[in-house]
């Protein structure tokens, strides 16, 4: 896999096969690709499993059928949380259906993935260009329209305090250690941190603290722990305050989070 990425890589002319590629790749649990970057835009996405995509800002955490838009240069590691299968399509960068300049996730329709599977099956299999040429516009179409999905981003602090208490709460995410406490361990005031939360993240210091619980949660529930166990892990008072949390974030329960949508595993074992 990472001679293909390799021969991706390199000057912004156009020298791809074809003005969209798409490949379908099998991990297996800490499966990782080390860090690299693309001159042309890519999109990464799961139809099963859980995938982790690190990069400057933050780290992407994409459960089924979520995936991420990769604006070129943008470097990034990825590593999969648990068994899944990936598809990744690389496109030209004129005929890139979206301009956005930094990464962001997007909800997959059941067309998008079928155009991308039969992309994939043709260009496995050597089928005459014929066919995917007419695949092309509608599956740009397709990602034109995709909708905008919030989840997924933990973005990572710059500032040295605040990179001590993160990294602390990744290790012990049920950690319930009040902000001004740890102001006390790192040197410095309540309100100074919650500004450079605010300034480095976006978030205030709890909303970062429940985004890291929310991430955690999906890796989890890819490794097929019981939701009782993970509400418990995560600090939370029992299981059904873990799914209130959790529904409210995400729009669905974690059961149906993980859950593959639209036939998708039918689609999937016919390639």
């Amino acid at each position: 896999m990472t001679e293909i990425w390799q021969r991706f890589a390199g000057t912004s002319h156009r020298y791809l096969r074809r003005p969209v590629i798409a490949k379908r790749y099998d991990f297996q649990a800490g499966d990782c690709e080390s860090w690299h970057s693309h001159t042309q835009p890519q999109f990464v996405y799961t139809t099963r499993g859980v995938l982790r995509v690190i990069t400057p800002d933050g780290a992407w955490t994409l459960g089924p059928y979520r995936g991420l838009w990769i604006a070129p240069l943008v470097a990034h590691e990825l590593q999969a949380v648990s068994q899944a299968v990936m598809y990744t399509v690389y496109f030209e960068v004129d005929v890139a259906p979206r301009e956005e300049r930094s990464c962001h996730v997007l909800m997959i329709s059941s067309l998008l993935n079928e155009l991308v599977g039969a992309l994939v099956l043709d260009q496995r299999n050597g089928q005459p260009e014929r066919r995917s040429a007419l695949i092309d516009p509608l599956l740009l179409q397709e990602m034109r329209e995709a909708q905008l999905a919030t989840e997924g981003l933990l973005p990572l602090p710059k500032d040295r305090r605040l990179q001590q208490i993160c990294g602390q709460l990744m290790d012990a995410p049920a950690d319930n250690t009040p902000l001004n406490d740890w102001g006390m361990r790192v040197g410095a005031s309540e309100s100074t941190l919650e500004r450079a939360f605010k300034d480095d993240t976006g978030l205030t210091f709890g909303q970062w603290r429940q985004r890291l619980r929310l991430v955690e949660s999906i890796s989890r529930l890819a490794k097929g722990m019981p939701v009782s166990t993970i509400a418990n892990e995560l600090g939370y008072r029992n299981s059904s305050a873990f799914i209130t949390m959790f529904r409210r974030a995400m729009g669905e329960t974690p059961q149906r989070f993980l859950r593959n949508r639209g036939g998708a595993v039918e689609a999937e074992a016919a390639q």
